[in-house]
């Protein structure tokens, strides 16, 4: 395979929700795996409804997952190009001019659903007379333009699919601009592809029907050029089978960083939900493109509960060595000699990454200690060795209060535990206590 360039088209009329990050993720993933480019690129020609906030926010998003793009495009910065194909495909009588409103369209597709006939357009306005177009102008009707189908079967094999085809006689001209001359989205999605060299489209199964009429588009503007391959994804649904949608904010990318779900969890569940791996916990994205494969990707709805983030994002925390978050504890203000060990001590036993900050606080700070059995800690106070500390220290304290005391069992740990920490669980304390120091431990023992 050469290198693949592929490409990333949101519309920036809201965030982003987990459904369109799939999309993003399996083009970046294919890109980092084919050693390829990655492209992001605005479809913003609805400007009533495209905000340059929404394409920052997305641009947020995309780089909190780790997707950053080699090159982004707007849409509404190529308008020119868009119009000059406009006005190739007029020449050569693939683009015509359409007069009808919407209602009486939906009055039409009415008529023919209740004579039993398909609800495509019947190609009217191509036998206007040049004088009931007259007419119609004078009316001050402005057209619709359509793309006129060449009829016959379009056939692609898709990377998810296999052998696919669309028999164009079942489907309506497209509507490519509008009354007031704006585009649609098809041809300048067309237009893109051909003038980035855009060698595949990876995209939810919901255009698959879209394939037919690009692929014929292309065909007009550009017969040479080598067809993109086509891959159709199955679509991310919610936990109860519900469609996702950005308009209502479901399973935004923002929502899901607001509640501490760590970016890669949330990457890679929405990559391997839907397929045949196993969900499981990642470090980077350079090690989930290393297993991603088109292929392994199933044809049934994918459903994505946020309750597996829980368990995901605990595991991949897990998996973070000091160096992949050296950063991010900094920002916390956790730094110093004790960082590295608190890490390695803590990251098994978080939550979310801010959970740390209690385990700091309990090394480096003032907790609540909590004394069940003070003449029990009074004893075990007595026998704190003296410092230096390390991971040895605490098996050798616990003995020798074992020993003195007769205590054993969670009858001698849980009372240490508590009062060290204030907490009924956590990380191993044979880590923590060389953390905590002496002067901490025998204050919470004694309470001195």
């Amino acid at each position: 395979m050469t290198s693949p360039i592929v490409r990333f088209a949101p519309s920036p009329t809201g965030r982003i929700h987990i459904g369109n990050a799939r999309v993003a993720l399996f083009n970046f993933l294919f890109a980092v795996a084919h050693h390829g480019r990655f492209a992001l690129r605005f479809d913003d020609t609805d400007f009533a409804r495209s905000s340059e906030e929404f394409a920052r926010g997305i641009e947020i998003d995309l780089a909190w997952l780790g997707v950053v793009p080699d090159a982004i495009f707007r849409q509404s910065e190529r308008v020119a190009l868009y119009e000059e194909a406009a006005e190739r495909l007029r020449r050569s009588g693939r683009l015509y001019a359409c007069y009808e409103t919407a209602e009486e369209l939906e009055k039409r597709r009415k008529m023919q659903q209740a004579r039993g006939l398909p609800p495509i357009y019947d190609r009217a306005a191509l036998r206007l007379s040049p004088a009931e177009r007259a007419a119609l102008e004078a009316e001050r009707r402005r057209p619709h333009w359509r793309f006129l189908l060449e009829p016959g079967v379009v056939e692609w094999n898709d990377l998810i699919r296999g052998p696919a085809h669309i028999d164009c006689a079942a489907l309506s001209d497209p509507v490519l601009i509008r009354e007031d001359g704006s585009f649609l989205y098809t041809l300048p999605s067309v237009v893109d592809d051909i003038d980035m060299g855009i060698t595949h489209v990876i995209r939810g199964e919901d255009h698959v029907t879209n394939t037919a009429v690009q692929m014929q588009i292309a065909r007009a503007l550009a017969p040479h050029a080598p067809a993109p391959i086509f891959a159709h994804h199955n679509l991310l649904v919610g936990a109860g089978g519900e469609a996702l949608s950005k308009r209502t904010g479901s399973l935004s990318i923002a929502s899901l960083r607001e509640e501490g779900y760590e970016p890669m969890a949330v990457a890679a569940l929405a990559t391997l939900t839907g397929s045949s791996d196993n969900v499981h916990a990642m470090r980077s994205l350079d090690e989930l493109s290393q297993s991603f494969d088109l292929s392994h990707v199933s044809r049934n709805p994918a459903r994505f509960d946020p309750a597996d983030l829980e368990t995901l994002t605990h595991r991949t925390l897990a998996l973070y060595e000091f160096g992949d978050v050296r950063e991010r504890l900094e920002a916390l203000t956790i730094v110093g000699r004790k960082a590295e060990p608190l890490w390695r001590a803590a990251r098994g036993n978080l939550a979310r990454f801010d959970d740390i900050l209690t385990w700091w606080r309990v090394v480096e700070g003032d907790i609540a200690p909590i004394r069940e059995d003070e003449p029990f800690l009074k004893d075990a106070a007595r026998l704190l060795p003296p410092e230096p500390w390390d991971e040895t220290t605490w098996s050798a304290w616990t003995s020798n209060v074992k020993s003195a005391t007769g205590r054993k069992g969670k009858a001698l740990f849980h009372p240490l535990r508590l009062a060290l920490t204030g907490a009924e669980s956590g990380p191993e304390l044979a880590a923590l206590l060389p953390l905590i120091g002496h002067a901490k431990a025998l204050s919470r023992l004694a309470g001195a």
